[in-house]
């Protein structure tokens, strides 16, 4: 018989697994740093900076206001723990998972790309882009001096050079263990990566139940969705891992109430090892890109959360502003804040700050503390909330007391 966890417990199990819940160091270090990518497998990265960089705020979620050079130097450069790649969207994920990815290298080979096979009918220039880099090293593809180098027509003003390196990217001819100015540096594998890591991956079929199996012990409880979506796989493709991991007891299946895929319950499991609290301490802001809340449907269902970003939404449209950011109070989400970091003027704005329905009567003073800790570790001096919102008039108040 499947045993029936509560959606109550569904919340703390999922969010025990992320990292939550633990008391945060007085002074997070490196150490503590690398381990919230150790426990999330990957940090999502985006180049939107009116508030923060995404991959800086799990981090900043988990363990409250860090020094950012600590995860530039779990991140960044040769002697860093992590390469860029596509494993959710673009995200640093550990070099030791590169050959897990295999798998999809081949896949983006086979298809000859999204791009009209660009990499076919540009061989000459990948070619010559490789001797490029076997000679001068690492290079952003600024560097690049050739005749093809020149921004151009669609593709985000891609050059050839660009271009052509970023589908080198995608089939693994060359790697990105860096970026100087958030520009892509990028690398022959063999520049980059110890030799054990070239040449060898698992099978698809056991690449797939490895990253099955990680993404369980992230998310700690999970539908079939929710463990295809965390590497951006196809659910067909997952079910036979999760047959295999259930086989194993990695997996236990069980029924959330209330969890439903489509007209049906939606079947779960949670990974064994995944710890039960009887209740979460947290008061914290999440990433759009967090994985508590990058796969939609899970917010939904886990939290009764809707929630998306409107930056491509026209302002008058906007309902909830240009980058909010989810509000985590204990075990639920409650609400929204759109921040952006006036750092000329050292302020944080509050550009909008909105409550959910099953916010409690004490958000905003719960909210407040973590605006200025946010507001101090950008550097900021002042926190201004603007007149918009249903939080926005609590939550001026409340920081008018601190």
């Amino acid at each position: 018989m499947v045993a029936t966890v509560s959606p109550q417990l569904a919340r703390r199990i999922a969010l025990a697994a992320q990292g939550f819940g633990r008391p945060a160091p007085p002074v997070p270090g490196v150490r503590q740093v690398a381990g919230v990518l150790d426990r999330l497998g990957l940090l999502q990265i985006d180049s939107v900076n009116v508030f923060e960089r995404s991959h800086y705020l799990p981090v900043f979620s988990r363990l409250g206001a860090y020094d950012r050079a600590h995860l530039d130097r779990v991140t960044t450069g040769r002697r860093g723990r992590t390469l860029e790649y596509w494993a959710h969207e673009a995200a640093f994920v550990p070099r030791e998972m590169w050959p897990l990815f295999e798998f999809r290298r081949e896949e983006y080979r086979r298809r000859g790309g999204d791009w009209g096979g660009w990499l076919v009918e540009n061989r000459e220039l990948a070619d010559w882009l490789k001797a490029e880099l076997a000679a001068n090293g690492p290079m952003r593809a600024s560097e690049i001096e050739h005749d093809a180098n020149v921004r151009q027509g669609p593709w985000w003003g891609w050059s050839s050079v660009k271009r052509t390196l970023e589908w080198m990217f995608r089939v693994g001819e060359v790697v990105c263990v860096e970026r100087r100015r958030f520009e892509r540096v990028y690398a022959l594998p063999e520049q980059a990566l110890p030799a054990e890591l070239l040449g060898v991956a698992p099978d698809e079929a056991e690449a797939v139940r490895v990253l099955v199996e990680r993404a369980a012990s992230a998310l700690g409880i999970a539908t079939e969705a929710d463990l295809a979506d965390y590497w951006r796989m196809k659910r067909a493709q997952v079910r036979g891992a999760i047959r295999d991991l259930e086989d194993a007891g990695l997996l236990v299946p069980v029924e959330v109430p209330g969890w439903r895929s489509g007209a049906r319950p939606a079947p779960a499991w949670v990974h064994r090892d995944a710890r039960r609290p009887r209740r979460i301490d947290a008061a914290t802001l999440l990433s759009p890109f967090d994985p508590v809340v990058w796969f939609r449907p899970r917010a939904e269902r886990m939290f009764d959360f809707h929630y998306r970003i409107e930056i491509y939404t026209p302002e008058a449209q906007r309902v909830f502003g240009y980058y909010s950011l989810p509000v985590l109070l204990d075990d639920d989400v409650v609400g929204r804040v759109d921040l952006k970091s006036d750092r000329k003027a050292k302020v944080l704005r509050v550009q909008s700050a909105w409550s959910e329905a099953t916010a409690p009567a004490d958000t905003a003073a719960r909210l407040a503390p973590v605006l200025r800790s946010a507001a101090a570790w950008q550097g900021l001096e002042e926190v201004v909330v603007a007149d918009r919102g249903d939080l926005a008039s609590a939550l001026r108040a409340e920081l008018a007391l601190t």
